[in-house]
C-alpha cells in the first residue's frame, strides 16, 4: 500500500507543545483540551505579531526536535515499512523546517520514509517567502490507498482519490467536525489505526 501520513499531531504532539509555548511567550493559559479550532491564531486569540512570533518559535529546529512522539506512531509505521508498504509523510511545514523534521524522523527509526513539505494552509505569512518541496499539482498526481490526518482543513486534499481510506486521529480541534464521507473514520489511537489499515 501507499500510505499518506500527516506530521504534526499524527506523528508528534505539536498541539500540546503549542499550548505550553503560548504560556511561555505570552502568559496565556489555554490547555491542550481547549484547542477547539485548527486556526491557532483564533484559538489562542493572538495578534498578527504574536501569531508570527509563535509560529517562528514553534518551527525552530530546537523546538521541532523536542516534540514528543504520538504514542504508537513509530512502532506502527515501522511495522508497515517492514511489511513493504510505502510511507510518505506530507506536512504543511515550510521547507525551512525540512532539515529538523527529517532529523526527527531519522532519530525515531524512520529514516526510510519519504518527507514532503506541501503548502496545505497558505502559511507563507509567518516565514516570509517560504518554499515548499511539493507543489499541489505534483501532489495531485500522487496516489494513496490510506491517509492519516488530523486537520479538517486538509480533507480537501483527498477529493481526487474517491477510494482512499482516511483515518482521522481524534483531536480537540476536529471533534466538532462532520467527517466528509463513509471513507473517513475517526480513530482514538494508533493501535486502532493499525488494525483498521491491516483489515
Amino acid at each position: 500500500m501507499n500510505i499518506y501520513i500527516d506530521y504534526d499531531d499524527c506523528l508528534c504532539e505539536t498541539g500540546r507543545h503549542f499550548s505550553q509555548l503560548v504560556k511561555e511567550l505570552f502568559d496565556l493559559n489555554v490547555p491542550y483540551e481547549d484547542i477547539r479550532d485548527f486556526n491557532l491564531q483564533k484559538t489562542f486569540s493572538l495578534t498578527d505579531e504574536q501569531y508570527e512570533k509563535m509560529m517562528i518559535e514553534g518551527h525552530s529546529s530546537k523546538v521541532l526536535l523536542s516534540y514528543d512522539e504520538t504514542p504508537g506512531a513509530v512502532e506502527t509505521i515501522r511495522g508497515w515499512i517492514d511489511k513493504g508498504h510505502e510511507i510518505s509523510i506530507i506536512t504543511g511545514r515550510p521547507y525551512s523546517a525540512y532539515e529538523a523534521s527529517r532529523q526527527w524522523l531519522d532519530e525515531h527509526n524512520l529514516a526510510d520514509v519519504k518527507l514532503y513539505c506541501l503548502n496545505k494552509y497558505g502559511r507563507d505569512s509567518f516565514i516570509k517567502n517560504s518554499d515548499f518541496s511539493l507543489e499541489l499539482e505534483d501532489y495531485y498526481k500522487m496516489k494513496f490507498d490510506v491517509a492519516i490526518e488530523d486537520s479538517p482543513a486538509a480533507f480537501q486534499f483527498f477529493s481526487h482519490l474517491p477510494e482512499l481510506k482516511v483515518f482521522v486521529i481524534d483531536r480537540p480541534w476536529n471533534q466538532g467536525c462532520e467527517l466528509p464521507g463513509d471513507n473517513f473514520r475517526r480513530c482514538y489511537d494508533w493501535e486502532t489505526i493499525r488494525k483498521m489499515v491491516e483489515e
